[in-house]
């Protein structure tokens, strides 16, 4: 994610499940498939094209909800070579949201680039915790009070979304950095029918398939160091977040230049009998 991993993280802060209140989100577990491609860039950037491809599958399981995810981006510069990244991410979380696994590798033209490792919990819901890596090297952080898992931070944005709210904020941690939980904004734009959910710049009326016959919300979220001195977000992107948790459409704004991710196909997958 753009100062760290550049799309595993971010992706993933979006694309969770995890518990909640009795009127909480119900979100569905899925295998998706998204293309990208270059919207816009700065001359300053260099880069004059962008490609590739993201796996994206969220599954349910008996103790909580995984997620595994491939992708493969290449940027290419004006006059120098491109550059292929490739991450890998393999997390877990407990369906109270207390319990976090993570495991995501960057490669950068086929060279590890970062890795991180460990496991996170938290004291109760509402409360603080503690991080502990095991990759790139042992380290124990504090989580502050009212910290958010990705998955749990999925739902929340569900929840304030159905609620009206127009804008909201949490601290997440997703394991993508060596850093205490991070401040996540969301500005949530009106409730959408699924006639209206196509990212706008796309022609034809997009994949069916009864996942997407969801209400849906066009959210604008600006991702935050942890240092209070940064007053200006490390990232931003614009999604399409259904009612029951796929993410449908995003684009991703690295300040430089802009990433549409396309959702190209979908599938739902089976829930567990436990």
């Amino acid at each position: 994610m753009v100062g760290r991993n550049v799309l595993v993280v971010q992706i993933a802060a979006v694309a969770w499940l995890a518990s909640g209140s009795a009127m909480a989100a119900e979100l569905a577990p899925y295998r998706a498939i998204y293309s990208f491609s270059l919207v816009s860039t700065k001359p300053a950037s260099g880069i004059v094209g962008a490609s590739g491809a993201m796996f994206d599958e969220i599954g349910d399981a008996c103790d909580g909800r995984t997620e595994e995810e491939r992708t493969h981006l290449r940027l290419d510069y004006d006059g120098e070579d491109s550059v292929t990244i490739t991450t890998t991410l393999v997390n877990w979380e407990s369906r109270d949201g207390l319990h976090f696994r993570f495991n995501q590798r960057r490669l950068k033209d086929g060279v590890l680039d970062d890795e991180f490792k460990g496991e996170a919990r938290l004291d109760g819901p509402g409360k603080g915790g503690i991080a502990e890596f095991s990759k790139p090297e042992e380290a124990r952080l504090v989580l502050p009070p009212g910290a958010l898992f990705p998955m749990a931070h999925t739902r929340f944005l569900v929840d304030r979304a159905r609620a009206g709210e127009q804008f909201v904020a949490a601290k997440v941690f997703d394991g993508g950095a060596v850093e205490t939980a991070s401040q996540i904004t969301a500005a949530i734009g009106p409730r959408l029918a699924r006639a209206a959910a196509a990212h706008p710049g796309d022609k034809g009326k997009g994949l069916a398939d009864p996942l997407l016959e969801r209400p849906s919300w066009r959210m604008r979220l600006a991702y935050f160091l942890p240092d209070p001195n940064d007053e200006e977000p490390d990232y931003e992107e614009t999604i399409l977040l259904l009612d029951n948790g796929v993410v449908s459409d995003m684009l991703l704004d690295y300040g430089d230049y802009v990433i549409h991710a396309k959702l190209d196909d979908i599938e739902r997958l089976p829930k567990p009998r436990c």
